[in-house]
């Protein structure tokens, strides 16, 4: 089993297959509009706009976990992320990342790459990259700017 065996609905409610990413980087992040870490989206959509002609995928999944910090449905995440942040990387539908209703794909990645302790998400703004074979290669703290990511995304991709 791997990552293009799941699917979640895209922030509009379509189904999409993690396999439309197969043979890409894709870099999976849950996401929080009120969060001290928000910020952290122009630098996801910097990343994106930088990579995405080489093959890699920013996939941003908002959750209301951690202190209420993305309290809004999903029309107002998507509304919040282009206006204030010109996001333009898929955003998903807010889903849970612990607890019995993480999402399968969160299930998925937090078995792979478990964090320091725990295999728990901790925070918002915990990033996972993935290999072009589907592979999930390294787990980031909520701390990590994604642009500290490009040196693993450069030699992921090839660029």
């Amino acid at each position: 089993m791997n990552f293009y065996d799941f699917k979640a609905n895209d922030i509009n409610g379509k189904e999409v297959n993690m396999n439309n990413y197969k043979g890409k980087v894709v870099l999976v992040v849950n996401t929080a509009s009120k969060c001290g870490f928000t910020p952290q989206l122009k630098d996801l959509e910097d990343l994106y706009k930088e990579y995405k002609d080489s093959g890699v995928e920013i996939l941003g999944f908002p959750c209301n976990q951690f202190l209420n910090q993305e309290p809004g449905d999903n029309n107002e995440v998507k509304n919040f992320c282009q206006i204030n942040y010109g996001v333009t990387f898929n955003m998903f539908e807010k889903i849970d990342v612990n607890g019995s209703n993480a999402h399968p794909i969160y299930k998925y990645l937090k078995d792979q790459e478990k964090g320091i302790l725990t295999k728990d998400i901790k925070w918002n703004f915990t990033k996972f990259l993935i290999d072009r074979n589907g592979n999930v290669i390294k787990r980031y703290s909520p701390t990590t700017s994604p642009l500290k990511i490009k040196e693993d995304i450069d030699r992921k991709s090839g660029s």
